[in-house]
């Protein structure tokens, strides 16, 4: 038995081993030409599409029940995703040398965008006159999953590109 792990070990490592062997780096040519054909996506981008999928998010609440503030609720709960992605977006866009700096700002950043995000909840009924939650909490799953609308057009755009 002891025997089978130890040639499952010396499998694994000759396999990585093998990978190692095979890789060669990229020639300046190639790395840019790699670049165009696999455009960086702009976080920009993604937070003015929040921005118009917030805007749907009211104007179809506002058709569908013809009440302000469930369109007041649904904008303030498109808004409590959109401002603290602004602020995570600007924050990060910010060009950073140590890898390890980046890191700490990428998480500190985030545990910003969350405290932002409950702390706007937690306001929310003495802003939001007739407040819905219903129509909130729409408003901000709609917007959230524009990040993953997003990301899966950049993933099929790379994959056609």
């Amino acid at each position: 038995m002891q025997r089978d792990s130890f040639r499952q070990s010396d499998a694994c490592d000759s396999a990585f081993e093998d990978a190692q062997d095979d890789f060669k780096p990229l020639t300046p040519q190639e790395a840019q030409e790699w670049r165009k054909r696999h455009p960086a996506l702009s976080v920009w981008r993604i937070v003015g599409g929040q921005a118009l999928v917030g805007v749907l998010v009211v104007l179809v609440a506002w058709l569908l029940t013809r009440q302000p503030s469930v369109a007041w609720s649904a904008g303030y709960g498109a808004l409590s995703v959109l401002l603290p992605s602004t602020l995570f977006a600007r924050a990060m866009a910010r060009k950073r040398d140590d890898a390890g700096a980046v890191v700490a700002g990428f998480l500190g950043w985030e545990l910003v965008k969350i405290a932002l995000t409950i702390a706007m909840l937690v306001a929310a009924p003495r802003l939001v006159a007739g407040l819905s939650w219903l129509a909130l909490l729409a408003g901000m799953v709609v917007v959230m999953k524009m990040y993953w609308i997003a990301l899966a057009g950049w993933s099929g755009r790379r994959r056609n590109g």
